[in-house]
């Protein structure tokens, strides 16, 4: 194994890995409603996928999580689930939207090594759910959240939070967090394609002015996280565990320890940034000099904006 340890001494362990940029809702920040995705013929094969992975773990990456687009589309999913779990990585997780989770879950959970589910949900009210994500399904992901507890995975739930959109809903979230026994992650809205425009410009709330809501009314305990940790997380007087990733107000850039894989196979070294190097086709032999190249491109501070919209990066 070779470790990819940069010129700032942080370790990349961490991989994001997309199988596609399609999805079943139109979020107004993460994109517009009429959408034209990839081709098919345009991803990453099963094949590429899993070659590219372990390759990547040859080089010191650890974690693996696979995004979309909402991953659950893609055809094969399950076949590169089950795939992904027979390479040596030490923690395979999934983020995804919930609508179509129900159907994979006794699989995941009997043939695949998956352990952590991120369900991403801006909102508990189903009227709410519909304005924000342009489609009316708050119930199939509320029935995967439920099931995939009562399955033993590890849950979080991922709610963007934005002013006038969301954020009276916050103190839902924390006695929905209590009752079920589920972490809820706040996350700053960031400035990613759609978020950069129109009438979400004036959204953005920051992660400490909804701790000071929450401190009205509960009390709040810092837990332990890891160093490379995207949030930090305490635990309420109501039995509450929350997260905040503040992005935005609190960058975690100095620790980042993450890659992301486009699912066309470009290999990305930040979130913000177009550029990386292109891992499709390329022999194992040229992996080492593409990834110091890439080490060399990832940011040791904030960039402030990107245009491209998350659907196309990978969450």
């Amino acid at each position: 194994m070779i470790p990819m340890v940069d010129d700032h001494g942080r370790r990349m362990r961490k991989l994001r890995l997309s199988l596609l940029d399609t999805c079943n809702l139109r979020c107004t920040y993460c994109m517009p409603e009429k959408m034209e995705f990839l081709p098919s013929d345009q991803l990453l094969s099963q094949q590429e996928i899993l070659g590219i992975t372990e390759n990547l773990l040859g080089f010191g990456l650890q974690e693996v999580r696979v995004t979309g687009g909402e991953p659950t589309l893609r055809r094969e999913f399950m076949d590169i689930m089950v795939g992904l779990s027979q390479l040596p990585i030490k923690r395979l997780g999934l983020t995804t939207n919930g609508i179509t989770l129900s159907k994979y879950l006794e699989d995941l959970k009997h043939d695949t090594d998956l352990k952590s589910i991120n369900i991403s949900l801006d909102s508990l009210d189903p009227d709410n759910f519909k304005r924000i994500t342009r489609r009316d399904l708050f119930q199939r992901v509320f029935k995967g959240i439920v099931q995939a507890q009562d399955l033993g995975f590890e849950v979080k739930l991922n709610c963007v939070l934005m002013k006038g959109v969301n954020d009276h809903e916050i103190h839902d979230f924390i006695e929905f967090s209590a009752q079920y026994q589920v972490e809820v992650r706040f996350l700053e809205l960031m400035k990613i394609g759609q978020a950069n425009r129109g009438s979400l410009k004036d959204s953005f709330m920051e992660a400490d002015e909804a701790a000071n809501q929450i401190l009205s009314r509960y009390e709040m305990s810092s837990l332990p996280v890891a160093m490379d940790s995207t949030s930090y997380k305490y635990k309420l007087s109501n039995g509450a565990v929350i997260g905040f990733i503040a992005s935005e107000s609190k960058p975690f850039c100095g620790s980042c320890s993450r890659w992301r894989l486009s699912a066309e196979g470009q290999l990305r070294a930040c979130l913000m940034k177009e550029d990386g190097v292109n891992l499709r086709g390329v022999s194992p032999s040229d992996y080492e000099s593409r990834l110091r190249e890439l080490l060399g491109m990832k940011p040791i501070g904030r960039i402030e904006k990107i245009e491209q919209d998350m659907y196309q990066i990978g969450g």
